[in-house]
């Protein structure tokens, strides 16, 4: 996520992987725009493989954007931030609590943004940090009533931002949608690097 994001969204993670988020990268220079770009010869008219891949890159990257607004817009009501709702849903999605360093592995940030996300959380009363039974020395994070609550307020949200997204799509063209989107975020071993 870039800076100017973070300012935007001071509760968003820091990425520890060395990339950007998709809604960061804002430099266009794959000249996804196609100014000045050169067309292959005997191409006249119609982009270089390269150029509609920049398109398309940039194209994500407005999507990215559009959707994050959409669902701030709709977590609002809610009293909680697009990160605050992941750390939310991603402590749910643990068999039990988990520990905070399970919690950034997961979210792929640095410790320090965890701290924030959780001190966030816990002062409004939807997690609370509890010892380990097994380590009094490990503090693990677990939902209050007040954060199972929020989370099903989360799921309608959630609803209504895709809804508001995917209004121009037919069901159909959803689930392709869906399939290609799967590919791209999980390219599985020859496509991750």
């Amino acid at each position: 996520m870039s800076t100017t994001d973070r300012t935007s969204d001071p509760d968003a993670p820091e990425r520890t992987d060395g990339t950007e988020d998709a809604a960061g990268s804002t430099d266009g220079a794959d000249g996804a725009d196609g100014a000045g770009e050169a067309r292959a010869p005997g191409r006249v008219g119609r982009p270089r493989a390269s150029d509609a891949d920049g398109l398309l890159a940039e194209q994500l990257l407005r999507l990215t954007r559009r959707l994050h607004r959409i669902q701030k817009r709709h977590l609002e009501p809610v009293g909680i931030t697009p990160a605050q709702s992941r750390l939310l849903r991603t402590v749910a999605a643990f068999g039990e609590p988990p520990r905070m360093a399970d919690l950034a592995a997961r979210l792929e940030v640095v410790p320090r943004a965890v701290t924030s996300l959780v001190d966030g959380l816990e002062a409004a009363g939807r997690v609370r940090r509890a010892p380990d039974p097994d380590n009094r020395r490990v503090i693990r994070i677990e939902l209050t009533d007040a954060g199972r609550a929020t989370l099903r307020e989360l799921r309608s949200a959630r609803r209504a931002a895709a809804e508001d997204i995917l209004a121009p799509l037919t069901a159909e063209q959803r689930e392709v949608l869906g399939g290609l989107l799967t590919a791209l975020v999980d390219p599985g071993p020859e496509g991750g690097r």
